[in-house]
């Protein structure tokens, strides 16, 4: 008969003094859809008011963000995307559609991280720069692409460091670069600029976006106390986690994952197992992030079954002579295949971040 060994389960929140400190939830060992991580008590929003209160002109500009913004990062936004400069971004937006000029994403994916990851679930935050201009790439989180589309080659590099942080990582099948798991358990994957133009990289910077999601980020520093894990590879990415404080909060920064940059340093950064290590020691075993993008797959510690098993001996007369007792313990072992090299889909987006690149890294290097 089949047991497993189990600790004591107790609140994920540690906010009830009388129970034992929650570090060993099994259900996290096995892919269980991730509970809530406990912050702040929810701010009161009514959100019917609050849009009876806008003008005609905001109604119509803001009615993407009425609509698909996740109410739980809306209520810290609001009086952000009511300003002057955000109403301007959203006419540019505007003006870009009515002159047929197409943008990526699809306007319901735009703030589709604000969905997958709502703001009292942010554990780790990974920032990127400016989302893939090709059609049927971006949707919204940073570095992610939905099938068929192949897992681009910044992404593939993370996957490589991953897999030197957790050896059990498998890379998803056909070359598959859908991050929403990651998303779903708490990583917030934001790029600097929500948009872009189709085919012209960096088209909507310095439009306002810039502004915004720099809000997005020091909200998770200042109002998700118990401390949140920030990923800023890249000299632009590390422009935009500078004022986070270093006490309450974890910084990793690296060069960039791009093909330009990954092996000065990218692969061997240990920043996946570093950002478990952190927030295990902040929020017990349920803060680990479970890095797994293939079903039965897990990159958490693995739980050992173990089966006691009866050996009967009998003796030459057939009486029974006695018995002991064996354990044995069944360890699966994974396949992981290689991805094959398949990157002509994204050469204008990667040519563009490396020149972005290149001119941020000379840039730090005449301010020194």
């Amino acid at each position: 008969m089949s047991t497993l060994k189990r600790k004591a389960n107790s609140t994920p929140n540690g906010t009830d003094a009388k129970k034992p400190k929650a570090n060993a939830n099994i259900a996290s060992f096995f892919g269980a859809a991730p509970k809530p991580v406990s912050g702040p008590p929810a701010l009161k929003f009514d959100k019917a008011k609050w849009v009876a209160g806008l003008t005609k002109e905001q109604k119509d500009l803001l009615k993407l963000e009425i609509e698909t913004l996740d109410e739980s990062w809306l209520v810290h936004l609001k009086d952000d995307i009511t300003s002057t400069e955000f109403l301007n971004l959203k006419k540019f937006l505007e003006r870009e559609t009515n002159t047929g000029r197409k943008w990526f994403p699809p306007k319901e994916d735009v703030y589709s991280w604000s969905r997958h990851t709502p703001f009292h679930n942010v554990k780790v935050v990974i920032v990127g720069q400016d989302p893939y201009h090709n059609i049927n790439q971006a949707h919204g989180l940073a570095f992610s692409v939905r099938s068929p589309t192949p897992a681009p080659p910044s992404l593939k590099n993370m996957y490589i460091a991953l897999k030197k942080d957790y050896p059990s990582f498998v890379v998803p099948p056909n070359k598959g670069g859908l991050l929403t798991p990651w998303a779903d358990r708490g990583v917030l994957m934001i790029n600097t600029c929500l948009t872009v133009r189709a085919h012209e990289a960096n088209s909507h910077s310095n439009r306002g976006w810039e502004r915004f999601t720099q809000k997005v980020i020091d909200l998770t520093a200042q109002k998700r106390t118990r401390g949140v894990v920030y990923m800023a590879w890249g000299t632009p990415a590390g422009k935009r986690v500078q004022r986070i404080d270093r006490q309450k909060h974890l910084v990793l920064q690296s060069v960039h994952p791009s093909p330009l940059s990954a092996s000065r340093g990218f692969f061997d950064c240990t920043h996946f197992k570093m950002a478990n290590e952190w927030l295990v020691n902040r929020y017990g075993a349920d803060g680990e992030i479970d890095w797994a993008l293939v079903p039965g797959n897990s990159t958490k510690p693995v739980v050992e079954e173990t089966k006691t098993v009866t050996e009967v001996k009998v003796s030459e007369d057939s009486k029974f002579d006695g018995k002991t007792e064996v354990k044995k313990v069944e360890v699966k072992e994974l396949e992981v295949k290689d991805v094959k090299n398949d990157d002509g889909e994204f050469e204008d987006d990667e040519e563009a971040l490396e020149e972005a690149l290149r001119l941020a890294e000379a840039e730090a290097e005449t301010t020194k």
